[in-house]
């Protein structure tokens, strides 16, 4: 019997050791790429890179993990957000100068890329990125990245989370992101991206955020956005966008928040922006739009916002405002709107500046009587 327990706990150890091994084995090539993208990168505040010393990368190496089966690494997530722990216990916030090296294109299996909010991260990204057909996250936010993004970004096809936002990015998005059928949240906000958006960006059918704001993006928005029966959230704020405001975008399924102020779009509002039961937030604003607000609202309506300010709108503010379940901030300021203001509920709670520099409205809140 004592012979019996004593192979068991020999089984048991070598099972063990075979699967600490495994676990914590790490190619030398795989060891040489991070190297090789440590040595392009300094960051002295934080001793985000003191653990990466030693021959096993895919134990203890900060922000590195590893299928344990393979010992490959799978993922670098380096962020300089004070959300981070490594980050938060210091109190600083993340600074790191430097480059992407294209020695990371040798990590052939990775998933996940993330170096985020480290404010001086600068260069190009490097165009082998799109070789490395597991990638599914590429976060690089928060950094003064430049250059363009990589035409061949549409070979990534696992690729699901693409943010870029708060960079130097400048020239198109590439035709061949439209490749990306899995991709949940596009965000590109605060670059210099420059030209349309692809005729074909409906074909995101996974597209859940398409944040594009804060650019100098132009032409209207694609008739094939209508596709994206996922959509959530949409932002084109503060571009340089023209046309009229497509009546779809009122009837599709999901679309809760729509940004499109500081434009150019023009023409009237469709009915169907003001009917949506499931459109929470609208901003409008600072564009050419004109005509009357539609008077179209119900008690299916809930805005928490609804900005048409800075326009041309004339005619009355609509009353059926007054049957909607819930209209929480409300400007109609910087327009040609005329006639008295209504008095129910929720315009009890509007301040002056929600109606000021208008033609000729009156009556409460405004100090003008009718």
């Amino acid at each position: 019997m004592a012979l019996r327990h004593l192979l068991l706990l020999l089984i048991h150890l070598s099972i063990l050791t075979v699967h600490s091994s495994s676990a914590a084995s790490c190619t030398p090539s795989d060891r040489s790429a991070l190297l090789s993208f440590r040595s392009a990168l300094s960051e002295k505040i934080h001793g985000v890179f003191s653990s990466w010393t030693g021959s096993d990368c895919c134990s203890g190496w900060y922000g590195v993990s590893c299928d344990p089966t393979l010992g490959r690494v799978t993922g670098i997530s380096l962020r300089g957000e004070t959300e981070d722990p490594l980050i938060a216990a210091s109190g600083r916030p993340g600074l790191m100068s430097g480059r992407l090296s294209p020695d990371l294109c040798r990590l052939d299996r990775l998933s996940t890329l993330t170096v985020a909010d480290w404010k001086q991260v600068s260069g190009p990204i490097p165009p082998c990125v799109t070789s490395l057909s597991d990638l599914q996250i590429l976060d690089l936010v928060g950094n003064q990245i430049s250059g363009q993004i990589p035409s061949s970004i549409g070979n990534l096809r696992r690729l699901t989370v693409l943010n870029l936002a708060d960079n130097q990015i400048s020239g198109p998005i590439p035709p061949s992101i439209v490749n990306l059928a899995g991709l949940m949240h596009l965000n590109l906000v605060n670059n210099r991206i420059s030209g349309e958006i692809p005729t074909a960006f409906g074909n995101l059918k996974m597209l859940s955020r398409a944040l594009l704001g804060k650019n100098q993006i132009s032409g209207q928005i694609p008739s094939s956005v209508s596709k994206l029966a996922r959509l959530a959230d949409l932002d084109l704020s503060s571009n340089r966008m023209s046309g009229q405001v497509p009546g779809y975008l009122g009837q599709m399924p999901v679309l809760s928040s729509i940004y499109l102020d500081n434009n150019g779009f023009s023409g009237r509002i469709p009915d169907s922006l003001m009917k949506s039961p499931g459109l929470n937030i609208l901003n409008l604003s600072t564009n050419g739009l004109d005509g009357p607000v539609p008077d179209v609202f119900g008690p299916r309506t809930y805005f928490t916002l609804l900005d048409l300010s800075n326009n041309r709108f004339n005619g009355a503010v609509p009353r059926t405002l007054t049957s909607a379940a819930y209209v929480g901030h409300l400007d109609l300021s910087r327009n040609h709107l005329c006639g008295q203001i209504p008095a129910e509920t929720p315009f009890d709670h509007f301040e002056a500046s929600s109606f000021e520099s208008n033609d000729c409205l009156c009556g409460w809140p405004l100090p003008t009587k009718c």
